[in-house]
C-alpha cells in the first residue's frame, strides 16, 4: 500500500527540503497556496496534507477547514512558524491530525508522518475486511479461516427460508446472536423485527408471560391493558431464543404447540392466535444430556433443530484472531481516543498462542483493556495480560525435571518433544502448516524441514 503525502508550502526551499525526505517513501505532491491544493485535492485526493498555517490569500486554517469538509477521510498535519497555542487549538478543533513547529526536523516530521498514515493503513485493513462480509449494512462476520468460512456459506443458504426452525450450537463467546442476526437479514423476513430473548435471564415464572404475553387481571400483578407477548413483537420477522436449554417445562411445551400450528394462547385468554415468525434458537449447554435427565423436551429439540449451525470456538480458527484483533484495535482505539496503529509481533505470537477458553468474547474485552491501559502507537504484549496467566500455569507445573541419577538420551528426549509440540501445533492450527510454524515461533521452511526428518505425516 503506497501512501500519498501533498506538502503546502509557500517558501519553495521548504516545500523541496519535505518533497526530498518523503519521496522515496511515498507518492508526493507540491503546492505553494490553499487554493492551489484544493484544486489538486478535487483531482486525486491524498492520504496526508502538510499545511503551512501562514499560507498567502487563504491562510492555513480556511483551507484546513475546507479539506476537512469536503473531504473528512484525508488526514492533516499543520505547520507554523511557532508555537501559537490558540492557533494549534483551532487547528485541533477543526479535526487536524497533529501539528509540527518549523524550523523543521526531519526526522521528527518523517516519524509524525508515518505515525498518521500507520493509522490510516490499519483502519484500510478493517474496511477491506468489513466490506467482505458486509454487504448492504447487514450484520457481518469476520472469519478467515476455513472453518468460518464453511458456517457463513451455510447460513447464506439457510437463510433462504422464511420459517424453517434454525438451532445454533457454539461455546460461549463464539458470537452465536451475531449469526443469529445473519439469519434474519439475509432471509425474506429482512424488512420485518428481529426480537432476541435470553431465556436465562426471564425468571421460569417470567418467560411464558414475556413470550405469550397475557389478557388484562390474568394474575395479580397484571397490567390492566394486557401485555403482547415477544412472539408476535416479532411477527413477520425472527423470534432469537438464545440459552434455550434454561426454558421452564411450561414454556418448552408452549412454544412446541406454536412451532407446531403457528397458534398460542395469551395467559389468561380463551382465544388463540396465530403469528407468522422465524425461531432461531442458540445455546451452549449439551442439549442430549439434558433430555436424558427429562429436563428438555426431545419433540421440541426435534422441532428447533430442523437446521443446526455449528459455530467453531475460537482454538478452532486460528486465521480468525489477527483479523478480529486489529478489529477490535480500531474499534477501541476510536472509543478511548488512543492512537493504536498496529499491533507488536510479540503481541501477535502471544494472541496466537493463547488458548481462548472464553473464545471472541474474550478477546475483545483483551483488545479492549490493553488499548484502555495502553500508551503509544504500537500494541504490546505485556499490556494483554496474558503472560501473567501462563507464568501461574508454569508455577504449579515444574517446566524441567531433575537428571536422573542414571543420565538420559538427550538425543531422543529432544526428538520426543520436537514430535509432541509438533503434532500439537498442527492439531490447534486444524493441519495449516504456516499457523502451525507460528505458533513454535520458527518460520515455515524450518517447520517443514523437521516436520520430514522426524517423519511426521
Amino acid at each position: 500500500m503506497i501512501f500519498s503525502v501533498y506538502v503546502v508550502d509557500d517558501e519553495e526551499t521548504i516545500r523541496e527540503g519535505i518533497i526530498m525526505a518523503l519521496e522515496s517513501q511515498y507518492r508526493t505532491g507540491a503546492f505553494s497556496s490553499g487554493e492551489a491544493v484544493l484544486e489538486g485535492i478535487k483531482e486525486s485526493p491524498p492520504d496526508l496534507v502538510l499545511l503551512d498555517v501562514g499560507l498567502p490569500g487563504m491562510n492555513g486554517i480556511e483551507t484546513l477547514q475546507r479539506i476537512r469538509d469536503a473531504y473528512p477521510d484525508v488526514l492533516v498535519i499543520m505547520v507554523t512558524a511557532y508555537e501559537d497555542i490558540d492557533t494549534v487549538v483551532s487547528a485541533m478543533k477543526l479535526g487536524a491530525y497533529d501539528y509540527a513547529v518549523k524550523p523543521i526536523h526531519m526526522e521528527g516530521l518523517e516519524a509524525l508522518v508515518h505515525h498518521a498514515l500507520e493509522s490510516i493503513r490499519l483502519r484500510k485493513e478493517v474496511q477491506i475486511l468489513q466490506e467482505r462480509y458486509l454487504k448492504e449494512d447487514l450484520p457481518f462476520f469476520i472469519g478467515e479461516s476455513n472453518a468460518m468460512t464453511d458456517v457463513m456459506a451455510f447460513v447464506e443458504m439457510v437463510a433462504k427460508s422464511p420459517d424453517t426452525p434454525v438451532l445454533i450450537l457454539g461455546e460461549t463467546g463464539t458470537g452465536k446472536e451475531l449469526i443469529a442476526s445473519a439469519i434474519h437479514y439475509r432471509s425474506p423476513n429482512f424488512s420485518g423485527p428481529f426480537v432476541t430473548v435470553n431465556c436465562a435471564a426471564i425468571p421460569g415464572e417470567l418467560i411464558e408471560s414475556e413470550l405469550f404475553g397475557y389478557e388484562k387481571g390474568a394474575f395479580s400483578g397484571a397490567s390492566m391493558s394486557g401485555k403482547k407477548g415477544l412472539i408476535e413483537e416479532a411477527a413477520n420477522g425472527t423470534l432469537f431464543l438464545d440459552e434455550i436449554g434454561d426454558l421452564s417445562s411450561e414454556a418448552q411445551a408452549k412454544l412446541l404447540r406454536f412451532l407446531e400450528t403457528g397458534e398460542f394462547y395469551r395467559i389468561g385468554s380463551t382465544k388463540t392466535t396465530h403469528v407468522q415468525t422465524r425461531v432461531v434458537s442458540a445455546t451452549n449447554l449439551i442439549l442430549d444430556q439434558l433430555m436424558e435427565n427429562n429436563r428438555f423436551r426431545k419433540d421440541l429439540y426435534y422441532r428447533l433443530a430442523v437446521i443446526k449451525v455449528e459455530v467453531p470456538s475460537m482454538n478452532a480458527r486460528l486465521d480468525d484472531i489477527m483479523p478480529l484483533a486489529k478489529h477490535f484495535l480500531v474499534e477501541f482505539s476510536r472509543k478511548f481516543g488512543k492512537g493504536f496503529t498496529s499491533i507488536s509481533q510479540e503481541a501477535e505470537r502471544a494472541l496466537l498462542g493463547h488458548t481462548w477458553t472464553g473464545n471472541v468474547r474474550e478477546l475483545r474485552n483483551v483488545i479492549e483493556r490493553a488499548v484502555l491501559i495502553g500508551k503509544g502507537q504500537e500494541l504490546e504484549a505485556d499490556g494483554l495480560g496474558l503472560k501473567e496467566a501462563a507464568r501461574k500455569d508454569s508455577d504449579s507445573t515444574p517446566l524441567f525435571h531433575p537428571l536422573p541419577p542414571d543420565g538420559l538420551d538427550l538425543c531422543s528426549l529432544e526428538n520426543a518433544l520436537q514430535i509432541h509440540y509438533i503434532n500439537e501445533a498442527l492439531r490447534l492450527a486444524l493441519g495449516n502448516e504456516s499457523k502451525a510454524a507460528a505458533l513454535l515461533r520458527i518460520n515455515h521452511h524450518t517447520f517443514r524441514y523437521r516436520k520430514k526428518k522426524l517423519n511426521i505425516a
